[in-house]
């Protein structure tokens, strides 16, 4: 079996890092909960973990202190002046049922409030909470008139907008306050920030897509609902008066700090160290380490793969074109779902309706096309040319099928996820999500950088190689709203731009005298134009690519610092202050000649 991934720390790095601890003055929390002394933004960041010796397998802290989750604040009665109508007649709602219809209230002119099965969801769930006198008289959501709620919620947000200097700097004061106690956790004797401490206050579920939930009430959470995660020597922080935590547990192979299940999907939520935390590192980390492992076997594994093509085994011919789908085209696995769950789709669960296969297109062979709605239900929709053995594998596989039937019938993520890892420990379809998306920047950055290039140029290159990968996983946005009247705004700039140099240039065989003041003014309009001109093509060609995503995802960072530091690009460039925050590790870790 291929070796697992380790950290590799020199000797050098552990010695100089237990020196720097020695003199450190760690940051404790004080018998009340709360930090002694607040640390500023980087004396918070400075922990340099990387270069200290990794704890034994599983374990992520030795010690940790904090002060538990903020909860949303109680619900807030609206004025007398804000009725509920019922039939053309006003009606009085209990406290509960005031609350769940003012949430349905405030989204009057979302499109979503207009959807029948947001509707339906809503009044299903609305009615449970409901006294037992509301529900013998509340009985059909046509009836329901909310456009009181609409105009008062309207009047609050437009006021929030008017709030004087001294109100917002209160808010601000306040936050500040809730971020010093609540914000800040310490683990091993280090100060580190916790990501989202604030629990989400209760409302609608939206959902992505047409999903089947949409409209079902998300709950308040209460303090016995939550799972408390602190060290066994640190003091468990108190609940809200009156209430009592669901469990308190000293678990210290997770790096959660509070969890609870969400009622909607039944899945778990958690708290959790912002990005910029040693906890939160250190898994990125691991995962662009244990993707770069692939690299050393994937021809192996392609080999392989490929071979089982030609097996007299149905599944595993399955498994190797959805392994090769997986592969080449960065298609995530898929999970078995329930009826109520949004109906996405990946590489295991696609259906004979989701391909169309092409002997001949375009002047290709062996074209298979994909129409289906990804994760997020964004739609996946490409047409690739593929291997021969692959296509006849595939007309195989839809033989005698009818459109709903599965193409991998006999496959199943589990299935696939275990002879994964017995190719390579650790491996899943997200590594190989993650080595192509970071082997295809290195390539494109090395095909698209080239000598003599400006800044901004060479920014213009990254964005593109970046683009190529957001391509390869499909992540796409809906254009912007604004779009088309910040483009127009650009192109009257340019407008604007090529007026003044050519007005520059007629002053210039006028005026032999100031001919070289000239000249430099001419230039800098010339390189403003040339700066415009890249902004108009980037943002065209970014208008539907989300590019953050597999940036902050699926990209070793290793990579863009050793790009810019070998290219004099400022890493500020690429990566914005909470970004370098997140990936100091990296930033201090590669030289300009690292390779992913």
């Amino acid at each position: 079996m291929p070796p697992k991934s380790k950290f590799v720390l020199s000797q050098k790095h552990v010695e100089k890092a237990k020196k720097r601890k020695a003199s450190q003055v760690s940051q404790k929390i004080g018998t009340s909960g709360c930090r002694k002394k607040a640390k500023t933004e980087d004396e918070q960041d400075s922990w340099n973990w990387w270069e200290e010796g990794k704890l034994e397998d599983r374990i992520r802290w030795k010690t940790l202190e904090h002060n538990g989750p903020v909860f949303a604040p109680p619900y807030e009665s609206v004025p007398d002046h804000v009725k509920f109508y019922y039939d053309g007649r006003e009606k009085k709602l209990s406290k509960t049922a005031e609350e769940v219809a003012g949430f349905y209230g405030r989204m009057l002119d979302h499109e979503l409030a207009s959807k029948d099965v947001f509707k339906h969801n809503f009044f299903t769930d609305w009615r449970k909470v409901m006294t037992s006198k509301e529900k013998k008289e509340i009985t059909d959501f046509q009836k329901c008139d909310f456009t009181s709620f609409d105009s008062y919620y309207k009047q609050m947000a437009e006021e929030r907008k008017m709030m004087t200097k001294e109100e917002k700097l209160r808010i601000k004061t306040e936050n500040e306050a809730l971020a010093e106690k609540y914000g800040f956790c310490v683990i091993d004797g280090h100060t580190q920030k916790i990501g989202n401490f604030k629990i989400e206050p209760p409302g609608l579920f939206r959902g992505r897509g047409e999903h089947p939930k949409m409209g079902k009430l998300k709950r308040r959470i209460e303090a016995e609902d939550i799972l408390i995660n602190i060290g066994k020597k640190a003091k468990v922080p108190e609940p809200p008066p009156g209430h009592s935590w669901k469990g308190v547990v000293h678990d210290n192979t997770v790096s959660w700090l509070a969890c609870w299940s969400d009622n909607v999907l039944g899945s778990k939520k958690y708290i959790m160290l912002n990005p910029s935390s040693k906890l939160r590192g250190e898994k990125d980390w691991q995962k662009y380490e244990t993707a770069r492992t692939l690299k050393a076997h994937i021809v192996r594994i392609r080999n392989e793969y490929t071979q089982d093509f030609r097996s007299k085994d149905m599944r595993m011919r399955q498994r190797a074109v959805a392994l090769y789908f997986i592969d080449k085209l960065a298609l995530r696995s898929g999970n078995e779902k329930g009826e109520d769950t949004a109906d996405t789709v990946g590489c295991c669960s696609l259906k004979v309706e989701h391909i169309k296969l092409d002997k001949e297109k375009d002047g290709k062979k062996y074209i298979v096309s994909f129409d289906f709605l990804g994760k997020d239900s964004i739609r996946y929709f490409n047409s690739v040319p593929v291997e021969r053995r692959v296509f006849e594998n595939l007309q195989q596989f839809v033989k005698n099928k009818q459109p709903g039937d599965e193409l991998f019938d006999l496959l199943r993520p589990s299935i696939l996820n275990k002879y994964l890892n017995g190719l390579m420990e650790g491996l899943t379809a997200k590594v190989f999500r993650t080595y192509n998306a970071s082997n295809t920047l290195q390539e494109q950055l090395g095909l698209l950088t080239k000598e003599g290039m400006s800044v901004p140029e060479k920014i213009s290159a990254y964005n593109r190689a970046n683009r190529a990968v957001a391509i390869l996983c499909n992540h796409q946005r809906t254009v912007p709203r604004d779009f088309s009247r910040s483009m127009a705004n650009l192109k009257a700039k340019i407008g604007d731009k090529i007026k003044q140099i050519e007005e520059m240039k007629k002053e210039a065989k006028a005026a032999k005298n100031n001919s070289k003041k000239q000249g430099k003014r001419l230039a800098q309009l010339e390189e403003q134009l040339k700066k415009l001109k890249l902004q108009v093509t980037e943002k065209e060609e970014n208008k539907a690519i989300a590019l953050g995503t597999s940036k902050l995802n699926y990209l070793d960072p290793r990579i863009s610092v050793a790009w810019c530091k070998k290219w004099d690009v400022p890493i500020g460039k690429i990566y914005s202050k909470t970004q370098r925050d997140r990936f100091r590790w990296a930033i201090e870790m590669a030289g300009p000649d690292y390779k992913f």
